[in-house]
Formats: C-alpha cells, sequence, structure tokens
C-alpha cells in the first residue's frame, strides 16, 4: 500500500483503543482527560474500550458513558484473554485514519496526541512515544528491562525500540498491516516493531498513575518476556547445537585425561562422586533442552488448534460495518450486539 499525501492542516478520524480489566475507577478520569484533548484536535473520534472479563462495575461504567456519549463504546470478551489480545480485540474493531493504544491508568499522557498526529500530517506511519527515563520505576524492574532490551536485540533481527511501551500512533497502511499477521500467542510489542514503515518517535516522562493499581506482576512481566523471545527467534533452539558440542567435547576431553592417568600413570580414579556430578549435570542439560523445545511445540500446538483469537460476548455502541466483518472469524453464535445508543 501507499500512502496518499496528506495536507498539513487535515484533521483525521481517530480511534483510541483502550483495553481495560476492573478498572471501573480509573475510566471517568481517563475520559475527562483524553477527550478534551481529542476536541481540540479531532472532531471525528471514537474511543474503544474492551473489557478483558473484568469482575467489578467495569463495563456498566462503560455503558453508562456510552449512553452520554455514543462516540464512546465498548467491547466485552466473554471471559479474561489477557492484555495482548484485549489489545488485538480492540484494533480489530477500530476503524479510523489513525489508531492510538493506551493505557487507561494515564501514564500514557493525553497530552502527546496531538503532537502526534502532527507527525502523521508529516508523513510518518507510525508515531512512538518513548520514556525519556524510568526513574520512577524501581530499580529491579529497571534492570529487568534493561536486560530484557539487551536480550532482545541480540537475539531477533527485528529491531524493538527500548522504553516504547503499546502507547504510539498507527496510520491506517500500518493497521491493514498488522490485522494479516495471524499469530494467537502475540507478543504486541514485536509485531508492532515487526510493521516497520517510516516511523517518528516522541521522547516523554511518564508520569504516576492515577488511580487504582497495576495488574502486572513479576510471574506476568517473566511471561511475557519469555514469549517476546520465543515469538521473535528461534535462537534459544539453535543455542542448544553448540551446547550439545561443547559438552560433547568437554566430556572427550575429560575421558581421555582419566585413561592417560589410568593407564598410562597407573593411577586410581575415585569413580561414585565424579560419575554422579557428570550425570546430574547432564540431565539437567537435556532436561533444560527439552524444556525450550516444549516452549516452542506448546505454541505450534496453539497455533494449529486455530481456535478464535478471542470470543465478544456483547458490543457497546455503532462500529463501522466493515470493522465488524473482519473482525467476523472471532464471533460466535448467540452474541448479543446492542444497538446504537
Amino acid at each position: 500500500m501507499c500512502n496518499h499525501a496528506r495536507p498539513r492542516r487535515s484533521y483525521p478520524s481517530v480511534s483510541i483503543v483502550v483495553p481495560v480489566y476492573n478498572e471501573e475507577t480509573a475510566i471517568s478520569l481517563f475520559l475527562e482527560a483524553v477527550i478534551s484533548v481529542l476536541e481540540a484536535d479531532s472532531k471525528n473520534w471514537e474511543i474503544i474500550f474492551v473489557n478483558d472479563g473484568s469482575s467489578d462495575q467495569t463495563l456498566s461504567v462503560i455503558r453508562n458513558h456510552s449512553i452520554e456519549d455514543p462516540r464512546i463504546k465498548g467491547v466485552d470478551l466473554s471471559r479474561n484473554f489477557g492484555k495482548e489480545i484485549a489489545l488485538t480485540t480492540g484494533l480489530d474493531f477500530a476503524s479510523n485514519q489513525v489508531v492510538i493504544p493506551m493505557d487507561v491508568d494515564l501514564q500514557d499522557p493525553p497530552q502527546l496526541i496531538p503532537e502526534m498526529i502532527d507527525r502523521w500530517r508529516d508523513g510518518y506511519e507510525v508515531v512512538l512515544a518513548k520514556r525519556s527515563d524510568r526513574k520512577s520505576d524501581s530499580f529491579a524492574k529497571r534492570l529487568s528491562a534493561s536486560m530484557f532490551y539487551c536480550t532482545m536485540s541480540r537475539l531477533t533481527k527485528i529491531d524493538i525500540p527500548a522504553n516504547v511501551g503499546d502507547f504510539r500512533l498507527l496510520g491506517s497502511d500500518a493497521m491493514a498491516t498488522l490485522r494479516k499477521y495471524p499469530e494467537r500467542e502475540r507478543f504486541m510489542k514485536g509485531l508492532f516493531a515487526s510493521l516497520g514503515f517510516k516511523t517518528a518517535t516522541i521522547e516523554y516522562v511518564r508520569p504516576e498513575r492515577s488511580t487504582g493499581e497495576t495488574k502486572f506482576n513479576p510471574w506476568k512481566l517473566w511471561s511475557l518476556a519469555l514469549e517476546g523471545i520465543i515469538s521473535f527467534s528461534s535462537t534459544p533452539l539453535k543455542i542448544w547445537t553448540y551446547i550439545g558440542i561443547t559438552c560433547a567435547t568437554a566430556s572427550a576431553l575429560y575421558l581421555l585425561t582419566i585413561l592417560i592417568k589410568t593407564i598410562i600413570l597407573g593411577i586410581d580414579m575415585p569413580g561414585y562422586a565424579s560419575l554422579m556430578c557428570v550425570v546430574l549435570f547432564m540431565n539437567g542439560l537435556i532436561l533444560t533442552g527439552l524444556g525450550v523445545i516444549a516452549e516452542y511445540i506448546a505454541r505450534i500446538f496453539n497455533e494449529v488448534k486455530n481456535r478464535p483469537l478471542y470470543v465478544v460476548q456483547e458490543c457497546i455502541g455503532k462500529f463501522d460495518p466493515d470493522a465488524l466483518v473482519q473482525c467476523a472469524s472471532a464471533y460466535t453464535e448467540g452474541q448479543r450486539w446492542r444497538p446504537s445508543l
């Protein structure tokens, strides 16, 4: 696809995509901050909340706001699918010229939206929002983030920009390409980075969360990092070839040493302790290698089942018919579609 020339003073239609999970207290604050910014730069906008199986009143809050303003819409998933799938759902339902994924906690500053749109007007198809520093994070989080980005840069051929989250602007060409990615095990930062296109970067300092608590814990962050590495690199599999060669070479040298000491020098070698160390060490390597292989096989297993990526239980508000058609593969019979409010 080719970008068409964009008038400098064009006002694009904007879709804001917001995955939410138990965020009933944050939605109103988010809307108050974002709508004032959107109204100043674009009259044609929509905000799509994706309710990822919340157990509080999040869905009711979305519905009430949609009644007040039909440009506020909701997609209710049948259960908790996780943020990456919820984000994918919202991106699938978005139908405007530019799409901006955001977190509801206002750590993604809405004040950056006009600057993002300005960069889009300049001809950039993707505009990244990059954190200029991570001073607000703990030392452990800064260290783990640095290690993750360093590891990804070494293991993958895709340049995943450091300190850039889901907050970014995507033009229509980038969105059309993203929707062609069918995988079910999704690492969105990697998928975004793999799109290419002409890209601009805006730096910002991330503020504190407006309300509520983060839904990520160390285990979820580790799982997300592991997903990113496995989804975008086969290097962990290849590494075991070299580990095997190294172990085989070391074993051959050790065997040669034992033969020389026993046959030529006549020195008896104590057997039990050294044998147990070698056996346990090699078994540990074998099980670790099998674990790495199992991670890849598990993802192959999930892909070949070809189940729907997500299941929509209810749609709140009126969506573009084309957006509904492109999401049809994720629908199930008996869904409840709410008419335009």
